[in-house]
């Protein structure tokens, strides 16, 4: 059977119509792409929607991040042909009717919605003679998207927060380092200087010149959690701290799901968008289960180093939903907490009103852990700085 033969079918219609709709959910897809999903479901029997389905995720995904995007919009779209042809008249300028309430993510309501032709949307209208703004993207929209959950953002949304993300300053606390520096109110006396001055005085000592620490920022270490229920969270909050930790001296970032990743070298790249390439070909457990206590332990056989003494600020940001043995996770975060300054965990659930750590993962970390603070949306990570510098003081 040919696909796309009019006696037999549209399919090959159909999934090029699947494949628009996987690219305005933000899916990485070219033509390429959809044509061996043509060829791929040729191979299958496609009166099974699983074989189906299988054979298209295949193909068609590069990335695991979009793997939960790609089945709710294979559901939506795959369910009946009533609904596929809907979908496939997606390019008119109206649709008919009002979609159902759903509980779908945002970027795939978004991906699912009408919208209208490029020609039509930008040719002007002779007979209107109202005059009509546009209120996107202006003070009370950017309001909004300061307190919106990163999760509830649909994809063009969560593209333009991220960018924002990108701009907000994250100050590091800064302590007296073991280099000294020329200052009033220095514990030393600079010798040399009182010899030169006094020289040029006839031995006379009008001023006994000081020298006082340089300060320096601490040193950071970065452990992001990218399990599946830090989906949204990871990407963005890695791209807001490559931005807002570069020309740190001393920055250490690893990634855990399942195993340890270092993401060290991708940090070092000076473009963000190239760093969060470099990032998501190295992680390989992205969106899957969540084990720091066996991560920890990877970190302290392989990369103790990476702790200077007691003066590294440690950022762990997971929701602490732990599948580990929390006596593991306990014996590790203990040891963690020993050999650095602080540990701040950075938790997405404190967007809940009335949010406990009883988990017994969470439970675990809230217990070593010298401070929680929330960063789940643009507002939060605004703060961020201002309660790094309190937490710091106590």
């Amino acid at each position: 059977m040919q696909l796309g033969d009019a006696r037999r079918g549209k399919l090959a219609d159909n999934i090029t119509g699947f494949g628009r709709t996987l690219r305005r959910a933000g899916v990485r897809l070219d033509a390429s792409r959809i044509a061996l999903a043509q060829q791929a479901a040729l191979l299958v029997d496609i009166g099974r929607r699983d074989d189906l389905g299988a054979a298209l995720e295949a193909v068609m995904l590069s990335r695991e991040q979009d793997r939960i995007v790609f089945r709710e919009l294979f559901d939506a779209y795959f369910r009946n042909p009533d609904l596929a042809n809907k979908l496939l008249a997606q390019m008119l300028p109206s649709a008919e009717g009002k979609a159902e309430p759903s509980r779908r993510r945002p970027r795939v309501n978004e991906a699912l919605s009408p919208q209208k032709p490029l020609g039509q949307a930008l040719a002007p209208k002779p007979q209107d003679k109202e005059i009509e703004f546009d209120a996107a993207m202006t003070a009370s929209n950017l309001q909004r998207l300061k307190h919106a959950d990163f999760n509830a953002l649909s994809a063009s949304e969560y593209r333009h927060v991220e960018r924002l993300a990108r701009d907000i300053a994250l100050p590091i606390p800064q302590v007296p380092g073991r280099r000294v520096q020329r200052g009033s109110r220095g514990a030393r006396l600079d010798w040399a200087r009182v010899r030169r001055e006094a020289a040029r005085t006839g031995g006379e000592v009008l001023r006994l010149p000081r020298l006082q620490r340089r300060p320096q920022p601490l040193p950071l270490l970065v452990l992001v959690d990218v399990s599946g229920s830090m989906e949204r969270y990871a990407r963005l909050l890695l791209a807001f701290l490559h931005a807002a930790t570069r020309g740190l001296p001393r920055r250490d970032v690893h990634a855990f799901g399942t195993q340890l990743t270092d993401l060290t070298p991708a940090f070092r790249l000076a473009d963000t968008d190239d760093m969060l390439l470099a990032a998501s070909q190295a992680i390989d457990d992205f969106a899957g289960g969540t084990q720091l206590g066996a991560s920890l332990q990877t970190l302290r056989h392989e990369h103790a180093r990476r702790l200077v003494g007691r003066r590294t600020l440690v950022l762990l940001v997971t929701d602490g939903l732990d599948t580990g043995e929390p006596a593991e996770l306990d014996e590790a975060l203990a040891w963690l907490h020993r050999r650095c300054r602080r540990l701040l965990w950075l938790n997405p659930l404190l967007r809940f009103d009335g949010y406990a750590p009883i988990a017994r993962g969470a439970a675990v970390v809230h217990r070593h852990a010298d401070g929680m603070l929330a960063v789940h949306n643009l507002s939060r990570l605004e703060d961020l700085a201002r309660s790094l510098a309190q937490l710091m003081k106590h």
